[in-house]
């Protein structure tokens, strides 16, 4: 049936055999680049000296004993191999059945390939990197016709500290070795070593706590620590907060956080000493950047006064912020509500998600009703292709958008 399905698209037609949801948008997508189905998987290499270099930059290499006793000898068992990407695609490592190591030279499937769909179609790795969630692809679901041979199940793996990917585990074998259960395992593996990278962020963070509290302890006014990636270890003459939003190219001197105000901020071993400056009076963030223009990069850039800093975005929260963009003059909690879900009664779910977005934008965001703020200009930046724009989207203020943009 996927076979008979997959034909059938090539062609430009609709039959009544038709793929898994999951599948059939990679399909699209892939269609939509222009990419032959009869091509090889084969990918330029990265060198070896990159590879290691990518090795080493990122904590994945951490937990690599955990997804080698947990996936490892578990697909040696099953005459697989796993495989762990960082997050575009590149494979870092790979080990488990010799055999079927040596079988995944022929479709390159070794260290340093790019398994991301825009290089390798519709595999599980590129897809759970398009999505952003676990997925499985069999045989015929593959896009690229030298692949059908083959199953594989990925699972997106996180950083705790800050929510961003980090890369893919995956198992992937021969087609004969497809077994329901192999995703439900590389998910329970996956969120194993999220686990694992979150209790070591724990202990880096009662060792920053041992050295910031002498410190605090002599400082008036509002103060607080924080690690790199903005939780917070101990505070003085303020009450405890979530994690701070940070910009990315946090540096020691005056800074405009969103949060706070104006701050002098110093380094410490680890992490960041802030102390709140009172009456500063730089102003607040003059201008908003929603930068809509990529699935997988979704998030709005804010310009203060001292410089611009950025917070990613979950699909909603977009979703959310881009209704307000469209309408300057604000909208109520119903009207929100309407634009989001086409159901102006779920007030007390628009009423929530508001409120987690305006602990990264306060100072961007207004209330009575939910609005940008006055005087602050907001640009929208939307993709290339109209049908890009949130593709996953059933809201109908997007759905709006997309039909006035010819998109079916």
């Amino acid at each position: 049936m996927v076979h008979r399905a997959r034909e059938a698209r090539l062609e430009g037609l609709r039959t009544a055999a038709v793929p898994r949801a999951e599948i059939d948008a990679s399909w699209d997508r892939v269609l939509r680049s222009g990419m032959d189905p009869e091509q090889s998987p084969e990918t330029r290499l990265l060198e070896a000296g990159e590879i290691e270099h990518r090795r080493s930059s990122t904590a994945l290499g951490d937990v690599m004993p955990l997804l080698r006793q947990g996936l490892a000898s578990i697909a040696d068992a099953a005459q697989q191999i796993m495989v762990v990407t960082d997050p575009e695609g590149r494979v870092l490592w790979r080990q488990g059945h010799s055999a079927v190591l040596r079988r995944a030279r022929n479709i390159c499937l070794e260290e340093g390939a790019n398994w991301a769909e825009s290089a390798t179609g519709t595999n599980a790795i590129g897809t759970a990197l398009a999505v952003r969630t676990p997925v499985q692809v069999h045989s015929a679901e593959h896009f690229i016709r030298a692949l059908h041979g083959w199953t594989c199940a990925a699972a997106p793996l996180r950083d705790p500290r800050d929510g961003r990917l980090m890369g893919i585990v995956d198992i992937s074998g021969p087609a004969s070795t497809f077994h329901p259960a192999t995703l439900a395992l590389v998910g329970s593996v996956t969120a194993l070593a999220e686990s694992e990278l979150r209790n070591r962020h724990l202990v880096s963070i009662d060792r920053l706590r041992s050295v910031a509290a002498p410190i605090l302890c002599r400082m008036p006014g509002r103060a607080l620590v924080v690690d790199t990636h903005g939780w917070p270890a101990a505070f003085s003459g303020m009450p405890p907060l979530d994690r701070l939003p940070l910009p990315k190219s946090l540096r020691a001197g005056t800074v405009w956080l969103a949060s706070l105000g104006m701050c002098r901020v110093e380094p410490l071993p680890g992490g960041w000493l802030i102390q709140v400056t009172e009456g500063a009076g730089e102003g607040p963030p003059r201008r908003v950047v929603l930068d809509l223009s990529r699935e997988r990069g979704l998030a709005v850039h804010v310009a203060g006064p001292v410089g611009t800093w950025t917070h990613r975005l979950s699909p909603r929260h977009a979703e959310l912020l881009y209704a307000l963009a469209l309408h300057r003059d604000g909208r109520t909690a119903a009207e929100l509500a309407e634009d989001v879900f086409g159901d102006a009664t779920r007030t007390v779910t628009v009423r929530a998600e508001i409120s987690r977005i305006r602990r990264h934008l306060a100072e961007v965001l207004a209330h009575r009703p939910y609005r940008f703020g006055e005087g602050v200009e907001v640009e929208v930046v939307h993709p290339d292709v109209p049908a890009d724009l949130l593709p996953r989207s059933n809201a109908p203020v997007v759905l709006r958008a997309r039909a006035a943009a010819g998109v079916a």
